[in-house]
């Protein structure tokens, strides 16, 4: 009889662990020998992945923003991003918190109350930066978010798409959570 309850037991713990276990995802690198001091500057959003359901609802409707990349006194980043809302300009800061390995950040969500870690996975400073999201809301409710940043306002090299898509596949998003923003001329001109 304690066999048999050992193997129910066994099997639940089983059944409990596999409904828990999510799409496999690569391990998330941050860029070797990353320099903050190249990083900084004015980069456009041009591609976008995540699992957020505000953001599967309202892809359709996002566009190209820019961001200003500047050092805090303390060698952290805010990252101010001014982009189109409503058919307004909208702007909002980030802090992101060095978490470590040079290229690795957290963000603290006022929002939410979540913290998030920020990670540089790729750059080559002077054209595209790939930087990947990841953190909980609350219980269950994992966020995940893929981002490609270009430092011109111009068409998106076919291979850096390639290189991004592949990426985001890589961590498990689907082909219709990755989107290549539309470039708008709103919101650029803003004061750097």
């Amino acid at each position: 009889m304690a066999a048999l309850r050992t193997a129910c037991l066994g099997l639940v713990l089983l059944g409990v662990l596999g409904s828990l276990q999510t799409p496999a995802q690569a391990q998330v690198s941050v860029q070797p020998d990353f320099q903050q001091d190249k990083f900084l500057g004015r980069w456009f959003s041009v591609g976008l992945a995540s699992n957020a359901s505000w953001f599967l609802e309202k892809k359709a409707v996002l566009s190209t923003c820019k961001t200003m990349v500047v050092p805090t006194e303390d060698s952290d980043l805010n990252l101010t991003s001014t982009f189109l809302r409503k058919n307004q300009c909208e702007t909002r800061t980030m802090l992101l918190r060095r978490a470590g390995t040079p290229g690795s950040y957290s963000y603290r969500s006022p929002h939410w109350g979540s913290t998030y870690s920020v990670s540089v996975v790729e750059t080559n400073y002077e054209e595209y930066a790939l930087l990947f999201t990841q953190g909980a809301k609350g219980p269950g409710q994992e966020f995940r978010m893929a981002a490609l940043y270009s430092r011109a306002l111009a068409p998106l090299k076919a291979e850096l798409q390639e290189k991004f898509s592949a990426f985001c596949k890589s961590q498990g998003f689907t082909e219709d959570s990755i989107v290549f923003l539309p470039q708008t001329d709103k919101c650029m001109k803003q004061q750097e």
